[in-house]
This record gives C-alpha cells, sequence and structure tokens, in this order.
C-alpha cells in the first residue's frame, strides 16, 4: 500500500440496498433492525462496507445475495449520499442501490436469520440517518423507469392476472388506474401473453392467467403505460 494521499483525511465507503417486493397489492420494502452501533436496534436498510478489493457494484451484488441468497436480480444505483453528518459514527458516504425480487422466490428462512420484514411502502417507519430519503429517491427512479420498461415483471410470479398487474403498477405510482384504459393498452402489448389457465383463488369463474415473453419484447420493445 502506498503513502499517496497521506495528507488528506479518510472517508468510509458504504453500499445500502432498498430492496423491492410486491405482495397483496402492495408494494413493500426490506427493513431490519440495525444491529451495530451507532444507531442499533433503529429500523434500517440492508447494506455494508466497500471491501478495498472490490467495486461498489460488486459490493451491492454481494450484499444482495447475502440478504437474499437470489443471483441475476435486477439491481440498479440510485446515487450517492454523502452528506457530512448523515452517520454519526463516522464520516460515510453511501452508495445506494435498489433491487426487485419476486417475494415468493425469498427464502422465508433468511428474513428470521437477517431478522428482517417487509413493510408496506405507505408505512415505512422512520429509518436510520437519510435511509427513507434513500426509499423515497429509489420510488422516483422506479416509477420512471417502470414507465418505458416491463421491469415491473420481476416483482410478478411468472403467471399473473390483469388485476395483479394493474395493482403493481397502482402500488408502485401510488394511484389509481381505469381499469378499461388499461386493459386496453394491455391488449397492445404483444409480449403480454394470454393463457389458456385460469385462477380461480379469487372467484369460482376465475380470471384468466397471463406472462410476459422477453422475445417477444426484446423484438418490439415499445411500452408505454
Amino acid at each position: 500500500m502506498t503513502q499517496f494521499y497521506s495528507e488528506h483525511s479518510k472517508v468510509w465507503l458504504s453500499v445500502d440496498c432498498i430492496i423491492f417486493g410486491f405482495d397483496d397489492g402492495k408494494l413493500k420494502v426490506l427493513i431490519g433492525k440495525r444491529q451495530m452501533d451507532p444507531g442499533r436496534g433503529e429500523w434500517s436498510l440492508y447494506g455494508g462496507f466497500v471491501s478495498s478489493d472490490e467495486s461498489v457494484d460488486e459490493a451491492a451484488s454481494r450484499t444482495l445475495y447475502e440478504l437474499t441468497g437470489l443471483k441475476n436480480v435486477f439491481m440498479r444505483q440510485v446515487g450517492a449520499f454523502g452528506k457530512v453528518d448523515r452517520d454519526p459514527g463516522e464520516r460515510v458516504v453511501s452508495i445506494a442501490y435498489y433491487a426487485l425480487i419476486n417475494v415468493k422466490d425469498y427464502d422465508e428462512d433468511l428474513l428470521q436469520e437477517h431478522g428482517l420484514q417487509w413493510v408496506n411502502i405507505d408505512a415505512i417507519p422512520k429509518l436510520y440517518s437519510d435511509h427513507n430519503e434513500m426509499v423515497k429517491k429509489a420510488r422516483k427512479m422506479m416509477q420512471q423507469k417502470l414507465a418505458n420498461e416491463p421491469i415491473g415483471f420481476r416483482l410478478l410470479p411468472n403467471l399473473f392476472t390483469l388485476t395483479q398487474l394493474q395493482q403493481l403498477y397502482e402500488a408502485v405510482n401510488g394511484e389509481e388506474l381505469d381499469k378499461r384504459n388499461f386493459r386496453k393498452r394491455i391488449k397492445d402489448m404483444d409480449y403480454i401473453e394470454k393463457t389458456e389457465l385460469v385462477d380461480k383463488s379469487k372467484s369460482k369463474r376465475g380470471a384468466h392467467l397471463y406472462r410476459f415473453n422477453k422475445r417477444v419484447y426484446n423484438e418490439d420493445p415499445t411500452f408505454k403505460l
């Protein structure tokens, strides 16, 4: 290790992960009680420090895998959070990332192991440091992304009803959508395929199940809702 920059003060670098899920018609975020000082016992996002031998993206991927046990998860950088007084322990700059996972794919044992829980995004408690700000910015970025790309399918099971799809968009955007207009737009999207399967869990008549066709989408990536 060289002695370059020794005249400058050191700053700690960390990553924080905003993990979104969708369940029971609600957009949810994975949070837990902080298990270290400062802030022990406070609600917090899950994160960690960047090692000297990894990039910030690698640190985020490692942290996400440790937390979920899942690979190839959709993840995007939210930005840097570096207010001087954001962490009462040391001078820490955090790079935040948001990720989308299907709640049903998440191992319940990991929830217990890490002391985490899914919380409705509209009922998130006060989080440690600037973590509430991170969640707010991540949701806004996801809304913008969702308007142009079908990233929402990463939050849904492989087979879903149109009601589930509409509820997802309403949950992410925080507003109700007109059912007739929504379904009319869906019919124009060839990459949302209607299957022969019917979900009868909600009613005797049931609702047709749909699926996202990635191949068709890649051939004609036109997506606007």
